[in-house]
């Protein structure tokens, strides 16, 4: 999935026709909240409860997520995440593209709309600035889009290695995932983030080469890899490796396998900040 934050007076507009341009599934999210931030009243919200009626799980005012859901398969809901990473890693498996409408905090490709844009606002890369929604050219941000990377999650991968015409001879799944480590000792400074670079395509191809190398192995049928790049923060994921094979001890070898290959052969640098300082990894191995 490939998404995008569009900020500043028109952004909604701007998402309905970007939304239209784009080619498969696109999740289009909205804040839902008054101008001071504070979520939007509820009290208008019927409660059976009042009458006498019998309240399900969906109808209690604390349930956690409601949904609404139709004979034709359309469904409406509300519900809670952590944060809006969250959010985009429940939709990402089953999304081509993302649209976040007045969300700045997000690190991914951004678009400012108003007469003085500041760019400074939101922490991913700004592909474009504009005065109004009228104003942008629409073929340009897809182009932007379409070479970002895009946001990739552990669940993106298994559907992916599911897909595999092998599937119907795999019993196993076995995954690894990467997130970095707060600290290693009780006494170790904090890491606070790591940020990675990669060569454009290098990366890319190395992963592949090795994947497929990993995915001739017999009784092995799909290997999928995918590493982050830019800053990733404490607690956050960093890398999967995901294998489909036959049964749990060639998937078990073969992921393991996978990561180790990784991390010795493909060419990703690692800048690690901490409370006291900032330094390259590579420059103190």
């Amino acid at each position: 999935m490939r998404p995008i934050s569009i900020v500043g007076d028109g952004a909604a507009t701007l998402a309905r026709r970007l939304a239209d341009r784009l080619d498969g599934r696109v999740a289009v999210v909205e804040r839902d909240d008054d101008p001071n931030g504070a979520p939007e009243s509820d009290s208008t919200r019927s409660d059976p409860a009042a009458d006498g009626g019998v309240v399900g799980p969906a109808q209690r005012s604390g349930a956690d997520t409601a949904v609404a859901f139709d004979a034709d398969g359309n469904w409406r809901g509300r519900g809670s995440v952590e944060g809006f990473d969250d959010l985009l890693d429940g939709l990402a498996p089953d999304h081509d593209y993302l649209l976040a409408v007045g969300e700045p905090r997000l690190r991914v490709p951004a678009v400012l709309l108003g007469s003085d844009p500041d760019p400074e606002r939101v922490p991913g890369t700004v592909v474009v600035s504009a005065t109004a929604p009228d104003r942008v050219d629409l073929g340009d941000v897809v182009a932007d889009l379409d070479s970002a990377e895009p946001w990739i999650t552990r669940e993106t991968l298994v559907r992916r290695a599911e897909a595999s015409p092998d599937a119907d001879r795999a019993g196993a799944i076995a995954t690894f995932t990467g997130r970095v480590r707060a600290r290693d000792g009780p006494d170790d400074d904090r890491t606070t983030h790591l940020a990675f670079e990669k060569y454009d395509g290098v990366a890319e191809d190395r992963m592949a080469a090795i994947a497929e190398e990993l995915a001739a192995r017999d009784g092995v049928f799909d290997v999928r890899m995918h590493h982050r790049t830019g800053v990733i923060e404490a607690g956050e994921d960093i890398v999967f490796v995901v294998v489909l094979a036959g049964h749990r001890g060639e998937a078990f070898r073969t992921v393991e396998d996978g990561i180790d290959r990784l991390k010795d052969e493909v060419p990703i640098f690692k800048k690690e900040a901490t409370e006291s300082e900032t330094f390259w990894v590579h420059r103190r191995d």
